[in-house]
Formats: structure tokens, sequence, C-alpha cells
């Protein structure tokens, strides 16, 4: 199966943009996508290291003090930022080439399904739409974003990688709703393939090594953290010399990401009101 006809076998239009209750809405993600849960367990085991511990308590709220609206806007933030993203550049003439937008045309459709499916889940709780600037004028950047494709695809591969991580790092909080936690299961899993494939598209590998970083400098906070060895409370370091050492053990995992680290690195593009 290539690379678009898996995502598309992951993002079902009709259940995305079906528009009901909050539990109907997971209701029907929790019968589409146990076998894609299944397949997600290192999720799970975030959970449990010392890095998510952390990430729960400095989220906005967590298991104790946020409740799953908080989780649910937050992830609607990004999703915003997203599909905006996509949706500027496959609106400018000349952007990407003629190969190349049959995989942003895909990613675009499953933002915009992710946007519209937290907007159902929330309804009145959900956030207005921020307004977004990708130049990173708020970090005193002018990026020519949409003028420059490298520019772009650059942007596309730190923003997917945040995503990935993003969603690691709410495992902790979202523990409480199991119809939560399945589709967040879903989303990580669709993002994941999103930033491997933009990866690979830029001449890199599929994943990430060390704490490795090609986008400018204020967007180092991306891979912060990701030359981590330690996980589920065992130090891998060292220990597999013969198959990649330490490289390969940091590839292995992505580290959660904190609301507020997450944040801080989308801020770079919501102009403040």
């Amino acid at each position: 199966m290539d690379f678009i006809k898996l995502l598309d076998s992951l993002s079902n239009k009709d259940l995305l943009n079906k528009k009901g209750s909050r539990r109907e809405s997971f209701g029907q993600f929790s019968k589409f996508g146990k076998n894609m849960a299944l397949a997600s367990i290192p999720f799970g085991l975030a959970a449990t290291s010392s890095k998510a511990g952390a990430a729960t308590k400095k989220m906005a709220s967590a298991a104790f003090m946020a409740d799953n609206n908080d989780v649910l806007n937050f992830a609607l933030t990004l999703e915003y930022l997203e599909r905006n993203f996509y949706q500027i550049a496959l609106d400018t003439n000349g952007l990407i080439p003629a190969e190349d937008r049959v995989v942003f045309e895909t990613i675009y459709r499953h933002e915009k399904s992710h946007v519209d499916f937290f907007s159902a889940a929330l309804g009145p709780n959900a956030i207005d739409e921020p307004t977004f600037d990708f130049s990173g004028a708020q970090a005193g950047l002018d990026l020519p974003t949409f003028t420059d494709y490298p520019t772009f695809m650059a942007l596309a591969q730190g923003f997917e990688d945040t995503g990935v991580r993003a969603f690691k790092g709410q495992a902790g909080a979202l523990a409480n709703d199991n119809e939560l936690l399945t589709f967040a299961l879903q989303v990580h899993s669709v993002e994941a393939r999103h930033a491997s494939q933009v990866r690979r598209m830029r001449g890199s590998k599929g994943w990430i090594t060390q704490a490795e970083n090609n986008l400018p400098a204020p967007f180092a906070p991306i891979y912060a953290g990701e030359a981590n060895t330690v996980q589920g409370g065992v130090d891998l370091a060292g220990m597999f010399s013969d198959f990649g050492g330490n490289d390969a053990v940091t590839e292995a995992f992505d580290e959660p990401l904190t609301m507020d680290e997450v944040l801080t690195i989308g801020g770079i593009f919501i102009v403040p009101e």
C-alpha cells in the first residue's frame, strides 16, 4: 500500500465531518480505529516515563486541573495552524511542484478533517481560530514561507514533528477518557506518517536522530530532549552498539512535549490579539 492510500485509509471523511455530540463523535472513532490504537502502544508507554510525567504536570491542566475541553482546544489550535498552513500553500500558485501536490492535498484534507472533528466535539466550547503569520515575525524572522519551496518544506517538517510530540505529551491528561485517548492515538499515528513523509521528501530520514535540527534557530525547541535514552525508567544508552548505538535508541522513540513547550513553538506564528 503506497503512502497516499495508507493515509486515506486512516481518514474516513464521513466520520470525521459528522456533526453530533461529543460522545457520539468519539463513539464513531472508537469503532473505526481500534487496530490503529493497538499499533500505537508506544504512545501509552510514554505515560510511564519521567518526561511524560513532567509534561502532564506542566500542562494547562493535566489529570487534575484541566478538563478535557482544555486538551481538545489545545489540539484544535495545532490543527488550525496546520490546516491554514497547507491551505495557503496549496492556494499559492507556483509554490508546490506538480509532482508533490497530491501529498500536500492529502495532508491538508486530514488536517481539515481534524479541525472539523475537534470543533464538532467541543461545540460552543471551541476556541476561535487565531490569526496566523507564517513569516515568523513574532520571533523577529522574515521567512519566505510561501515564495520559497525549501522554506515551506522545512516548516512543514517542523509543524508535523511538533504535532507528533504534542499528542504524545497528552497521554497522561487523556487517561480519564478512553474515547478521547483512542482518537488522540489515531491523530497521533496520522501526524507521524505526515512527518515521516515530509522528512523523506526533504532528503532526510523518516525519523529524528538525537536532537538533530536543520531548521532556523528559533525552532530548536521542536527537537529539544530528543537525545533522551531513558524509556520506561530504563536507560538504554550503550546497550545496542551493534545496532546503531545511541543514535538508534533516540530514533526509536519520540519524546513528548509539554503544552507550554508546544504553545511556545506555535506562538511564533500566532498574531497576538
